[in-house]
């Protein structure tokens, strides 16, 4: 379904169905604007989880007059109409065939959300595909780098191999090479998404190609580190560009796209780290080289795409925002429901944040309630990303295998299929992330990413003259890399890309980025060091420790996001973190082991979040996440 039509998963009983009906019908009929002011959920402090629709208790009348203002006001007028009946449809999303006037097409188009979920206009598509590049960026550069790392030291006399003089200090230096930088900007609050984007393909077109020239290693440093200015950017906005423009139905599936093609790009490093492995002293310039290609066709493709609708409405540029809604959306009817709905619920967010500049945002991240909660829940995720260990296997991956015992080509070839493992383990959260949700893939993958690691470590016990050693560790690499990929690997920017209020949204961003690629620099730094003082069965047990810390860091301090409209997602981060602790640490942990321990399948979980106007007997059944309860009416 659209964003803003976003209705909770119900079982598809007809009783059930009923229920809900009378339940609302119930309720709309004695509410008015007096009882509306009481309805009123405080957006810093949401202590009964509600999820609240800014329009649903606003009179008939009264919304169709300030639709018609709002409309005057933005030079719409010749919509208004449209825009009334969109406004309505956002009003009562699960009741739009009852709306005045609704012609059929609109009808067929609104019911095409859930019956064709997957039925979106070619601008959408183009938008996604044109990003999933920007994200093969991302890829591409890091097993460039991968690959160089076996030969570039010796080239610039900084081999960092025991035996060789001043090795402790090269293997420092081997890894701030790698670092990059985490610096993400706001370009995108004042150039757009777009324009954001853009710049940030400059710098990833230009500097890998510096890096194949450099001469020394100090070069190469300065080249790698203009280059983390591009990647910065970049993914700091893609995910939310892709966020603002998608449905809420398809808005996970699609804004993973990022790490799908992340682990893409992955996988052509690796093929191209293999393609130039015998071109002798120029193979490391070729690998570090490579990583501009997939940069081009970003950069020249970006101004194809529209721009963020969001962005535009928060510019205050209304009728462009309603331009690029008909683009993103299939039918006029949902381009003018959406604009009024995002439009309502910016007006919301506006009365906890009020005026700001970019330094006072980002203060905000960490003192205004709402956005705290929001800043807690990616910090989380982003750092989860580098403490599960996969960027050691992105980075040094062929390091690893080295030190298992295989040749250049052995390590390269074992690398290659831990980028194709990586790869085409992604798709299923395609699916996944939309269906089970982000917190329960990082649940379930994080415990199997921990003993996959702490086995591959115990492999290196094996004695390294027979066959066994190399493949059991490479096994138990490629396991590891199967549970990350549609686990921990789509999550982060997916779920950081959501959980901000349009307000801050771009520092927001850039703050979870600059999260994760700080630490990501950080193991880039201390990674070859660690694998020579701690071997490596020490480091890979080090990191499956740390997987268990990040689990339990996840299970208290992110909650759900999937399905949820990018507005709703404000009453769910109202809610206290002391709330939600209490819930997973004192209702889900019990319900857990009884349902699952005990196996009693009458144990009963109450939800934490309760959608406005829900009756409380689907409030139970929209627990478990079930498919949309109204599919069934619709096919009738």
């Amino acid at each position: 379904m659209a964003d803003q039509d976003k209705v909770s998963p119900i079982e598809t009983d007809p009783k059930v169905m009923e229920d809900k009906r009378v339940a609302e019908v119930a309720e709309s009929s004695y509410r008015d604007a007096e009882h509306d002011d009481d309805e009123k959920i405080d957006l810093n402090s949401n202590i009964s989880g509600r999820i609240k629709n800014p329009l649903a208790h606003i009179p008939k009348a009264r919304l169709l007059q300030d639709v018609e203002e709002f409309a005057n006001r933005h030079e719409l007028g010749h919509i208004t109409a449209t825009l009334q009946r969109g406004a309505l449809v956002a009003k009562d999303p699960a009741n739009f065939e009852t709306v005045e006037g609704i012609t059929d097409d609109e009808v067929h188009a609104i019911r095409d959300e859930v019956l064709h979920k997957w039925r979106q206009p070619r601008p959408l598509y183009f938008t996604i595909i044109l990003c999933s590049i920007g994200a093969a960026v991302q890829g591409w550069d890091q097993t460039g780098s991968n690959g160089a790392n076996l030969s570039f030291p010796d080239a610039f006399g900084i081999s960092d191999k025991e035996g060789t003089p001043n090795a402790d200090v090269h293997q420092w230096l081997v890894g701030l090479v790698n670092a990059g930088c985490w610096l993400s900007d706001p370009f995108n609050h004042y150039f757009g998404r777009r324009g954001a984007i853009f710049i940030s393909a400059i710098f990833c077109v230009l500097p890998p190609i510096g890096s194949a020239l450099s001469q020394n290693w100090e070069q190469l440093l300065i080249t790698r580190l203009l280059l983390g200015i591009g990647m910065g950017a970049k993914a700091s906005t893609v995910p939310i560009f892709c966020a603002e423009n998608t449905p809420a139905a398809v808005r996970g599936g699609l804004v993973m796209s990022w790490q799908l093609w992340t682990a893409f790009g992955i996988f052509l490093g690796f093929c191209a780290n293999l393609a130039v492995k015998d071109t002798g002293d120029i193979s490391w310039r070729l690998q570090l080289g490579s990583a501009f290609i997939p940069a081009v066709p970003l950069l020249l493709g970006v101004y194809f795409c529209p721009e963020s609708p969001r962005w535009y409405i928060k510019k205050g540029k209304i009728a462009k925002a309603y331009q690029s809604l008909l683009r993103l959306r299939n039918h006029e009817i949902q381009a003018a429901r959406d604009l009024y709905y995002m439009y309502a619920q910016i007006q919301v967010e506006s009365q906890i944040i009020g005026e700001s500049n970019y330094v006072t945002r980002f203060i905000q991240l960490f003192t205004i309630p709402r956005v705290r909660r929001a800043t807690l829940a990616s910090f989380t995720v982003m750092i989860a990303q580098q403490m599960c260990g996969i960027n050691i296997m992105a980075f040094y991956s062929s390091t690893i295998f080295e030190e298992a015992g295989a040749s250049v080509t052995g390590a390269l070839f074992a690398s290659w299929g831990f980028g194709l493992v990586n790869f085409l383990f992604a798709f299923p959260a395609i699916w996944t992330i939309d269906t089970y949700g982000r917190r329960a893939l990082l649940l379930f993958t994080f415990p199997q990413m921990a003993w996959t690691l702490l086995a591959g470590g115990f492999a290196f016990y094996i004695p390294e003259n027979t066959t066994a050693h190399l493949a059991v560790i490479a096994f138990f690499v490629f396991l590891f890399a199967a549970f990350y990929s549609p686990g921990e690997g789509p999550v982060p920017f997916t779920y950081s890309a959501e959980v901000f209020p349009l307000s801050h949204r771009e520092v927001g961003m850039a703050w979870a980025v600059a999260t994760c690629l700080f630490w990501a620099a950080v193991l880039s730094i201390t990674f070859p060091r660690m694998l020579r003082a701690m071997t490596p069965t020490g480091a890979f047990g080090f990191y499956a420790a740390l997987n268990v810390t990040a689990l339990i860091m996840i299970f208290m301090w992110v909650p759900e996001t999937k399905q949820r409209t990018l507005e709703e997602l404000d009453y769910i981060f109202a809610v206290p973190t002391w709330r939600h602790v209490r819930y997973q640490v004192f209702e889900v942990l019990p319900w857990w082991f009884k349902r699952y321990i005990l196996r009693k399948k009458d144990a009963h979980l109450e939800p934490l979040y309760k959608l406005d106007h829900v009756g409380r007997k689907d409030e139970k059944e929209s627990s478990n996440s079930k498919p949309l309860g109204f599919l069934r009416r619709f096919k009738k």
